[in-house]
């Protein structure tokens, strides 16, 4: 079964639309998953029945796979077989009557205003790098975008006299995302100063000429996931926030901030890049809770603020 992973991955590419990211994802569950069946002498489609993807699934649990890594293997395996059946490899699907996992949501990690403030404040913009990264993080925040639409955005991309981003987004879906004065005031600067100086310090003459990727590391390539990944988890320690903060946090932070402050379900969904309103709505789950957890606090007759000796009100 090894021969049609390649092509399989091509055709999720070409036919789907599908990130880089999520690509090497399917690449990876089918290719564990193909490695499981000839380890179990199973070597062609025909010969995988149901009974086989059930160990498998057992082993990934012995393993201590989370349940949501479990049903991302499953759909990539129905995909692996979907595809076969359409290039006529094998006429049958073992996946098809296969029982997902039931994973827990899990409450999205967002940080407060005095967190996001603190983390803002961190990056030195009197350098090349921290001009970068004070850029990116205000409109990461601003804006909520994936990581990956981020590091992805070329100069053009960026409109801050009109304060716009224009986002590649998943699968192909492009979408005008509007950001704050601030994070366009930010962005402009890194633009008119520091990029040149990353740029220059990193390629010759014509490689600069070519290059129009936003964000640059030292070596005047584009900034990878994994260089911003490193870099907000410093910042993140340098600005004294405790427990684990993740690219995504900000998406989260942004997210629920939105909605604590008025915006409508529907606009934020929008803003996300989200395909389905349901997968916003943690958010708004989330920002409830929260907003409650004000009221209680602060309020007067707050469920957290001690009440009088009801004898006074007699």
């Amino acid at each position: 079964m090894k021969m049609y992973i390649q092509p399989f991955v091509r055709y999720m590419e070409e036919e789907k639309g599908l990130s880089p990211s999520t690509l090497e994802a399917y690449h990876r569950d089918v290719q564990q998953f193909v490695e499981f069946a000839e380890s179990c002498d199973i070597e062609q489609p025909n010969h995988v029945q149901r009974s086989h993807l059930v160990l498998y699934l057992g082993r990934l649990k012995e393993q201590g796979k989370a349940a949501a890594t479990i049903s991302r293997s499953v759909a990539s395996i129905r995909s692996f077989f979907h595809f076969l059946i359409r290039e006529g490899i094998t006429g049958h699907d073992p996946s098809v009557l296969l029982e997902l996992p039931k994973a827990n949501k899990k409450k999205p990690s967002v940080l407060t205003q005095d967190e996001i403030e603190r983390l803002l404040a961190t990056p030195n913009v009197s350098t090349p790098q921290g001009g970068r990264d004070k850029a990116m993080l205000e409109l990461l925040y601003a804006t909520g975008i994936r990581v990956s639409e981020l590091i992805a955005l070329n100069i053009r991309d960026v409109r801050t006299d009109l304060r716009f981003v224009h986002c590649g987004g998943e699968a192909g879906k492009e979408r005008v995302v509007p950001i704050s004065r601030e994070a366009s005031q930010w962005a402009q600067a890194y633009m008119d100063e520091q990029r040149a100086l990353l740029l220059r310090s990193g390629q010759d003459e014509e490689s600069r000429v070519k290059q129009e990727a936003l964000f640059l590391n030292v070596s005047g390539q584009r900034l990878s996931r994994q260089g911003f990944w490193k870099m907000i988890k410093k910042y993140g320690q340098e600005a004294g926030i405790s427990g684990d903060i993740t690219p995504h946090t900000l998406r989260h932070s942004f997210a629920v901030h939105m909605l604590e402050g008025g915006a409508d379900l529907r606009s934020v969904q929008e803003m996300l890049g989200h395909a389905d309103l349901s997968t916003t709505q943690v958010y708004a789950q989330t920002a409830k809770r929260s907003m409650k957890e004000v009221y209680e606090n602060h309020h007067p007759h707050g469920g957290n603020r001690p009440s009088s000796d009801s004898k006074d009100h007699m």
